[in-house]
């Protein structure tokens, strides 16, 4: 099989005009409003994708969207009469219910739509272009019918940037483009600047045959992605993690642009940490879902530019960053007063929130572990619930599900960067990569160069699968820059992209690994929840090399000293050498299985694997090695920083 070809855009010439009988399309189902909206934007690749769309899924009525605030009121107030959502006590708040298997992403039923000429290789869930076409429009057809579609313009990064990517959106679900209101900036306004190019990304999402207002047709549940194309097929499901289409569905397609372009497209926060005499270092971290990317982008302290996705650029001798969306579909499982208190100040005020499968409680939303009295009664994604329920199996049944999720703007929040719009983006100078690992990786550690981090730290990241997708949770998983589940090219090619993102710029940005799920012999967590707090205020000392740390065979890691006192400042708690020792302990068995394992992976199922990758591995098995001969197989870090290696 070839290997992928170089995407092309498909382009229309400046000034070629849609066809007569699309416009007549187009005439026959929007109002005199409408049709003006969408000529306005002089785009026939626009006019021609939407009079498609309307012929395929044949809507009553359709609904152009613009920047303005009555139509943005007009989709908020819809979701309501639709009863998508329910409005709740406070006021601009209101509640989703998505279907019972309907509650996360579908990985299986997601799927690249490619020529038979395209090799993503086996770890790419594939499906020949035309058959799946075929299938997806199958399902999408009439899917609409007796229903309004919305058509709805956003930027993908600050507007009028070189960062920003344009999209249109069209969808039944009145939810779908609530939630995209309150993550995305309008695009309307800058979509005129496109003139007739076809440079933007099509979403085209129905949920399907409904009853009580959610998808029930989950066996023909598909979100296909065509490449060539730049569109996200998207039908019979609400959960936003399926039809949002520019969350990580059109992160897919960025990635595609971003590695011909020679940038970065990646599942990262972005975030500003603070350090000494009022400097702010800008970091950006790739962690899984429900591994604590949102918690550690929220610190209180420091402040957010974003909590998901991220582009990063070379820009003025160093890496630029921007945060794709303008709001957070989080995950509320396990948020409280005392651990989360800038979202549960959000969460509890006046303003734009959508609480999804969470318990409704008289008009007040629950949802587990939020460190309050279960409350006796409720109704959920379910149905009616009541404490002490269970299913036909005798199993508890929880009061709200695991990945319940809430959504808000950005703006919403006490902490917001301000840079957050910043069209330039912001200089960064730390990345981070994070999972969920119960026995290996220490809490934080620092790479020795930019190309030892990408590889031991970001390639072979692993992450211990959670609620946030459908399927078996606490299986050990292989999770490349968190980035898996969304990398639309060969994912050796992915990984070079990353080792070749620096070359030539003035200031490389500092790599670090951490891990919030390290657990002791007898199961516990070493480390606290807001521990997480210490280990940035190291990493920002060290980014500008203000403090020492020890050299281990896996990188670097914090001194005792350096850690008691910044948990004195940081958290005002005493941090005693034990809880350092139990923490930072090298664990060699671990390190040397995690090596064959990542060994075995690149080499027999990832094709164009560059060879520095195998290089630096052997490398890091070697220095392990050589520290099992002298010490043993768990090695203190007391014992590592007394006796430092030879220099090279």
């Amino acid at each position: 099989m070839e290997a992928e070809e170089p995407f092309v855009f498909r382009k229309q010439r400046k000034g070629c005009q849609v066809t007569e009988d699309r416009r007549q399309i187009l005439q026959s189902v929007l109002d005199e409003d409408n049709f003006k909206k969408l000529m306005y934007l002089d785009n026939p690749t626009l006019h021609t994708f939407v009079a498609e769309s309307i012929e395929l899924c044949k809507p009553e009525s359709v609904f152009v969207c613009s920047d303005s605030d009555e139509d943005i009121s007009f989709i908020r107030d819809l979701a309501v009469k639709n009863s998508e959502e329910k409005a709740l006590n406070i006021d601009g708040h209101t509640i989703h219910f998505d279907g019972p298997a309907d509650q996360g992403r579908d990985k299986g039923a997601t799927r690249y739509l490619v020529r038979p000429s395209v090799d993503l290789g086996v770890s790419l869930n594939t499906i020949d272009k035309e058959e799946g076409l075929a299938e997806v429009k199958g399902f999408l057809a009439g899917s609409m019918a007796g229903r309004m579609m919305l058509v709805r313009f956003f930027s993908l990064g600050p507007t009028n940037s070189d960062f920003s990517i344009s999209g249109v959106q069209l969808t039944d679900s009145a939810y779908v483009a609530h939630s995209e209101d309150l993550l995305y900036r309008l695009g309307y306004e800058q979509f005129k600047t496109l003139g007739a190019s076809g440079d933007f990304f099509r979403v085209l999402h129905s949920a399907g045959k409904l009853e009580n207002n959610v998808s029930i047709e989950i066996d023909k549940r598909r979100i296909y992605i065509d490449l060539d194309g730049e569109t996200v097929y998207s039908v019979n499901t609400q959960y936003a993690g399926n039809t949002v289409g520019f969350k990580k569905l059109s992160l897919r397609l960025a990635i595609r642009r971003a590695h011909r372009e020679r940038w970065l497209a990646e599942h990262m926060f972005v975030m500003g940490v603070h350090g000494q005499d009022e400097r702010v270092t800008y970091f950006t971290g790739a962690y899984p879902s429900a591994c604590g990317k949102t918690s550690t982008a929220m610190i209180q302290g420091e402040t957010i530019i974003g909590d998901d996705i991220a582009y990063l650029r070379r820009k003025h001798g160093r890496v630029h960053a921007v945060n794709v969306e303008s709001g957070i579909f989080g995950i509320i499982r396990d948020v409280n007063e005392k651990d989360d208190p800038l979202i549960w100040d959000v969460l509890h005020r006046p303003g734009e929130v959508i609480f999804s499968n969470v318990l409704d409680v008289n008009g007040s939303p629950r949802w587990l572990s939020d460190g309050r009295a279960e409350p006796e009664k409720g109704v959920n994604f379910q149905g009616e619930w009541h404490k002490g329920m269970s299913d036909s199996d005798g199993k508890p049944v929880p009061l709200a599900h695991p990945n319940s999720r809430y959504t808000f703007r950005l703006s919403e929040l006490k902490n917001l960067d301000p840079r957050a719009d910043d069209p330039e983006g912001v200089p960064v100078g730390g990345i981070i990569y994070g999972g969920r690992d119960s026995d290996t990786t220490m809490p934080a550690v620092e790479s020795f160069t930019w190309f030892h981090g990408v590889v031991t730290m970001g390639a072979c990241l692993e992450s211990e699968t959670t609620t946030a997708t459908i399927g078996a949770t606490g299986v050990r998983a292989f999770q490349p820059m968190a980035n898996l589940d969304f990398v639309s090219i060969l994912l050796g090619k992915y990984i070079q992209s990353h080792l070749e993102l620096t070359a030539g710029i003035e200031r490389q940005p500092v790599i670090f690994s951490t891990n919030y799920f390290i657990r002791d012999e007898n199961g516990d967590y070493i480390t606290g929840m807001k521990d997480k707090n210490v280990w940035l205020k190291w990493m920002e000392l060290r980014v500008h090399g203000d403090v020492e740390a020890i050299h281990t065979p896996v990188g670097f890691i914090p001194r005792y000293d350096d850690l008691a006192g910044l948990f004195k400042r940081v958290l005002d708690r005493d941090y005693t050498r034990e809880e350092y020792e139990k923490a930072f302990t090298l664990r060699i068995p671990q390190y040397l299985e995690k090596i064959k394992r990542m060994v075995r992976t690149w080499r027999d199922d990832v094709p164009e694997t560059p060879d520095i990758l195998f290089d630096i591995l052997a490398e890091q098995q070697e220095r392990i090695e050589e520290a099992l001969a002298k010490y043993g197989e768990y090695v203190s870090p007391f014992t590592l920083e007394a006796e430092p290696p030879e220099e090279e």
